[in-house]
């Protein structure tokens, strides 16, 4: 456990060292004050509208921060050579993974958690209540999102350069939020063919639609009941688990040469 922890904190070092977040709470926070400081349709202070772009962009930078992130961990430390000294220490694959998801997983978290008090605080000071139950739900589901992108990014990572992994964890990020939700529609009016991969896929990809609550905090719908909401976590952590494995189950037979690194 305490190579893991210490995994963990080199990865804390490292994004810091290079202020990734920073940079993304600084544009959050100058997004927010311009909305707040516009007349938005004429209406003044539409603080559910500016919560709304705000919530939303809190999104967006998570998940690339996430996938950022998680994509550059295992070849950056490829590319350096560092992962033979890693390995000898000796560090397990399984342990090297785990710590590396760890890392990446709290730093994007308490980046998110500061992207939602930056909105939630510049809107409740213009007068917009806020469900505090419904909050902590939205926040903690989000979190288990940070960790299912970074499993996927570190899966990819595995067997891809930092670029390639970066484009096909966004692609799943992308088709998992946007188009999942839409194949039950696509499949009653496709063939039979086309209908059962539609429903393939379905079954297949994380469904990320279920973690986002932001239409409950925009229109006061109350707290999602815990038996369902324990239950989005359960999924949400056997989603994570399965990317890990896979992840695992890809490194531990890889071999390095110090020579075939440069590409990484």
């Amino acid at each position: 456990m305490m190579r893991i922890l210490t995994l963990a904190r080199v990865v804390w070092l490292d994004v810091l060292r290079r202020k990734d977040f920073y940079v993304l709470l600084i544009l959050l926070a100058i997004l927010l004050i311009a909305l707040l400081s516009m007349n938005v349709f004429g209406l003044g202070g539409v603080t559910a509208y500016v919560a709304d772009i705000g919530l939303l962009m809190g999104w967006i930078f998570s998940a690339i921060l996430a996938i950022s992130i998680g994509c550059r961990l295992l070849p950056q430390e490829e590319s350096r050579g560092t992962i033979f000294a890693l390995l000898a220490k000796p560090v397990r694959r399984s342990e090297l993974l785990l710590g590396k998801w760890l890392g990446a997983w709290s730093v994007v978290s308490v980046a998110t958690v500061l992207f939602y008090v930056l909105v939630f605080g510049i809107t409740m000071l213009k007068g917009w209540t806020l469900s505090v139950g419904v909050a902590l739900q939205a926040v903690v589901l989000h979190g288990v999102v940070i960790g299912i992108l970074i499993a996927a990014a570190l899966m990819f990572s595995t067997r891809l350069n930092s670029d390639a992994a970066a484009t096909l964890t966004s692609a799943l990020a992308v088709t998992s939020f946007l188009l999942v939700p839409q194949l039950p529609e696509f499949v009653a009016v496709a063939d039979r063919v086309r209908g059962g991969l539609m429903l393939f896929l379905y079954n297949l990809l994380p469904h990320f639609e279920i973690f986002d609550l932001r239409m409950r905090i925009l229109h006061s719908y109350g707290a999602v009941p815990v038996t369902t909401f324990l239950m989005v976590i359960a999924y949400g952590l056997l989603v994570t688990a399965i990317f890990l494995v896979l992840a695992w189950s890809a490194y531990r037979g890889k071999h390095f040469a110090r020579g075939s690194l440069s590409g990484y």
